[in-house]
């Protein structure tokens, strides 16, 4: 008698998975490999911000159900934005294309989201491959400081990491998605506090699990660059007047003095005629919770300005 085929095992249709990618095709097919063989079977966009032209076909012909966007020009961040327009589920999965979640997670993150209407964003666990290690971020993420409302599902963030955050779509898309201007690096901050402004919490949930195999092509310098100018603009953008004063001396205090940062200084300062345009400052309940991870961003060892 044959046995009969198993029947396949249901999706979870509330969250869709948005990449961004620049020239990894090898990382970006080896995290869709994982993300595809997730229980959840989630729907997935890629942003292609590189100029890789067999990039599409090679997804096509390993992972046919996975829609590739080619804008024709590095976005950054931005192309998460350009993913989002395609996403119809409730919530959205970030990832990079050398992180994947792990099985069950988005599923768990969905839940919390249902039961929490007040909750914008979950940010989940880091795990480094191939060591296993948690990412040094997790132990800030999981101490936050900020003070939990009863009935917080988890403990409240003043920023998430994209690599590794599930957010509501409709809240994305509300508080206008990631900033043009910013690019990458640091990009999240800004918009988590525009989240924060509208009257969102963030928060971390220990019980979800995102992994990260670094990938070694990167710029680093490049990175921090973009990282020192982008914390500048955010804290001029949002922050009043003492407290940006006070936050920019203390990175002008931690930051490498050579050539990258004098160029990611001056880009900054660059930047002032657009800056005094667009600033809007946080309501005073977001200011008091930014205040109290000033130092604590500081004192980081997974915040430095290296490379």
């Amino acid at each position: 008698m044959r046995t009969p085929a198993p029947m396949p095992t249901p999706g979870d249709d509330r969250v869709a998975v948005v990449l961004i990618t620049h020239r990894r095709r090898a990382e970006l097919l080896h995290t869709l490999d994982r993300l595809t063989a997730l229980p959840e079977r989630p729907p997935l966009v890629v942003t292609d911000n590189g100029a890789d032209p067999g990039l599409p076909a090679a997804v096509a012909r390993r992972h046919p159900g996975v829609r590739v966007l080619t804008p024709g020009s590095n976005l950054g961040a931005v192309g998460r934005n350009l993913a989002v327009r395609y996403v119809t589920t409730p919530y959205t999965a970030f990832c990079d294309d050398d992180t994947w979640w792990a099985p069950g997670s988005l599923a768990r993150a969905a839940d919390l989201l249902d039961a929490h209407p007040e909750v914008a964003a979950v940010t989940a666990r880091i795990v480094v491959e191939p060591s296993g290690e948690e990412d040094p971020i997790v132990a800030e993420l999981r101490d936050s400081p900020l003070p939990r409302p009863d009935g917080l599902p988890g403990p409240a963030l003043g920023s998430f990491l994209a690599a590794a955050t599930v957010l509501r779509t409709g809240a994305f898309r509300e508080a206008g998605g990631f900033s043009h201007r910013l690019w990458l690096g640091g990009e999240e901050e800004l918009l988590a506090a525009d989240l924060q402004a509208r009257g969102w919490w963030l928060v971390f949930d220990e019980s979800l699990t995102v992994h990260h195999a670094p990938s070694a092509l990167r710029d680093p310098t490049r990175r921090r660059a973009d990282g020192i100018r982008n914390t500048l603009w955010t804290t001029w953008l949002r922050r009043p007047p003492a407290a940006a004063l006070r936050r920019t001396a203390g990175l002008l205090r931690e930051v490498p003095r050579d050539a990258a940062t004098g160029a990611a200084l001056l880009r900054a300062l660059g930047g002032l005629p657009w800056l005094l345009r667009e600033r809007r400052v946080v309501p005073p309940e977001v200011e008091a919770r930014l205040r109290l991870l000033d130092g604590p961003q500081r004192a980081s060892r997974a915040r430095r300005y290296v490379g």
